[in-house]
């Protein structure tokens, strides 16, 4: 049997209309050059926007192991997105580091959305969106999830 989204709740449509969004922006991000960069490595990343941090600050977090930190920063070193510098303050530990190709990827990521806005806005109505994106706001807000996103802290549904 069909599944049709104009019958979905709110859950599903939301969450339907995230993952929309988001394999269009994979799909903008791979015509850019970063065919290796997937949705997951934006859980990572939101950690060191704001600086280099270490392996265990991530580890912590990320509420993963330290190995599992490891392993992801690995993956992504391998794929040219970040590196691993010396910590000027403590000779023993190493910070986890946006490279350049880092840095790209996530300007080119906050252009996609914000041109993937305009274009809602226009095909849809500027009217419709904003209420659109207020609901979800406000769901975010009574449903709690506020403080995480400030802290950029969001973890992945369990």
């Amino acid at each position: 049997m069909d599944f049709d989204p104009a019958g979905a709740d709110l859950s599903l449509a939301s969450l339907f209309a995230g993952w929309a969004l988001a394999d269009e922006l994979q799909r903008r991000l791979v015509a850019d050059g970063f065919e290796d960069t997937r949705f997951a490595d934006g859980v990572i990343f939101q950690h060191l926007v704001s600086g280099p941090v270490t392996i265990s600050t991530l580890a912590e977090r990320l509420g993963v192991t330290q190995q599992a930190a490891s392993k992801s920063v690995v993956d992504l070193e391998h794929r040219g997105y970040l590196t691993r510098e010396p910590d000027p303050a403590d000779a023993r530990a190493r910070n986890v580091v946006l490279t350049q190709r880092g840095q790209s990827v996530i300007a080119a990521a906050r252009r996609h959305r914000a041109a993937l806005d305009a274009e809602l806005r226009r095909a849809l109505g500027t009217e419709r969106i904003e209420a659109a994106r207020l609901l979800l706001v406000d769901t975010i807000n009574h449903l709690g999830a506020t403080p995480p996103l400030r802290a950029r802290t969001v973890r992945p549904p369990r």
